[in-house]
């Protein structure tokens, strides 16, 4: 005979009821959406977090792919920046170095006007700090040094307000005060859009790229000016960055770093995916714990059985076992289901939405709003093993009141009310 016997007739009461009885068709009933719900339950939260992780993702590897760690500013004209660059990039904590000139400026092209912030850069070093190069032709840097007719790179969200494509024209606007009685001047340029990139990130509605030559002529040749710089250990980058301000020679030097342009995204992605995996984990709990009403009713339907199982020798201990497993069953087939159409779901739920987005025309994520203008996705392994583990965890302990219950109950008694 099949051993242990608790777990053969715990398998036997989840796998097949007897046939023409309301209760047992009712019990089946609900022991089958106690074990949908688990499903449903592991497999959105597995959705869930590798979504979350996705997200994580991007503004680790592409937004902040572009965008520096951190950047070294100082407003004096006398800066010998090349030299500072190179005394930056021989510490052993930075990855790379590159100078910036940064400006506020308004973009014009006909009636369509729109802010924007301009980097000039220096093409042979800025391909160090960012994977900007990876969203660009080849020759795009090139041709922002044409002396003829000098180039800008946009982003795609900017080119799409301004109306233009690549080898039109624009004009950039930088406002300034002018020191004749306070009156507002402004300096005016006109450049050719030397290529458009589209990172599918924030950045493509707000940034352009100069050459730093024509970034320092739009800015009148004051402020702006820093080094960018990339770490090896990105969550330490103000630390590292403070450090290297302290042992810089000259003063009036300060800096940021990316925690304090990206640091509430990176927080807000955090405890969305905290608030969020709790608000699924209550889910599943609520499937789990499903099984108690499925197994209550199993135990009222099998009084009789069990009492005869008592009389036949069989201990508590092993009464017990026999509802522990039966709601096992159901626990760790849903959990095992579950995961894998979580898996499943984390790995095509990008290109499920994207062909949503072309079936109906629309666009659910725009980078003008969210970090990214598409849904990302990251599946991890010890995330599914987490959820999975705990959906099956919640399971069983779900089974442990039903299955005490049944233990308890005094065949003399349920024997007699059988007659």
């Amino acid at each position: 005979m099949f051993r242990p016997l608790p777990a053969f007739i715990g398998l036997r009461y989840a796998g097949a009821q007897r046939r023409g009885e309301d209760s047992a068709g009712l019990v089946s009933f609900i022991s089958g959406l106690s074990m949908v719900g688990l499903i449903l339950g592991v497999a959105l939260m597995i959705v869930v977090m590798s979504v979350m992780n996705g997200f994580d993702r991007e503004l680790r590897e592409r937004i902040l792919g572009i965008m520096p760690h951190a950047t070294i500013y100082n407003a004096d004209p006398d800066i010998d920046w090349p030299a500072l660059r190179d005394q930056l990039a021989a510490d052993p904590e930075v990855l790379a170095a590159a100078e910036v000139w940064q400006v506020n400026a308004l973009a014009r092209s006909g009636p369509e006007v729109t802010p924007l912030l301009v980097q000039g850069i220096n093409p042979e070093t800025i391909v160090e700090v960012s994977n900007i190069g990876g969203f660009l032709d080849p020759e795009a840097f090139a041709e922002l040094t044409d002396a003829a007719e000098p180039g800008v790179i946009l982003g795609q969200g900017i080119a799409d307000k301004l109306g233009v494509q690549k080898g039109e024209h624009i004009s950039l606007i930088v406002p300034d005060s002018g020191a004749d009685g306070g009156r507002r001047a402004a300096r005016l340029a006109g450049f050719r859009v030397a290529d458009i990139f589209h990172s599918g990130t924030a950045l493509d509605q707000s940034l352009a790229l100069l050459d730093w030559t024509q970034a320092q002529s739009l800015a009148g040749g004051t402020g702006g000016a820093g080094i960018q710089l990339r770490f090896g250990k990105m969550l330490e980058a103000n630390w590292i960055m403070r450090r290297l301000l302290g042992e810089l020679p000259a003063q009036n030097f300060y800096g940021s770093d990316w925690s304090s342009t990206h640091g509430n995204l990176y927080q807000a992605i955090q405890m969305s995916r905290n608030l969020v995996g709790l608000l699924v984990l209550l889910i599943i709990a609520i499937a789990a714990f499903n099984v108690v009403s499925t197994l209550v009713m199993v135990v009222i339907d099998k009084h009789s059985d069990i009492a005869i199982l008592r009389t036949m020798g069989a201990s508590t201990r092993e009464i017990l076992l026999t509802f522990v497993s039966q709601g096992a069953l159901v626990g760790l087939v849903g959990a095992l289901v579950g995961g894998a159409l979580g898996v499943v779901g984390s790995l095509v739920v990008t290109d499920l939405v994207k062909g949503l987005e072309s079936l109906f025309g629309i666009q659910f994520l725009k980078s003008d709003v969210y970090p990214v203008d598409y849904l990302p996705s990251q599946l991890q392994w010890p995330d599914v093993a987490l959820v999975v583990g705990a959906g099956f965890l919640l399971s069983l302990l779900a089974t442990l009141y039903p299955a005490l219950q049944a233990s308890r109950v005094q065949p003399a008694a349920a024997l007699r009310n059988e007659q």
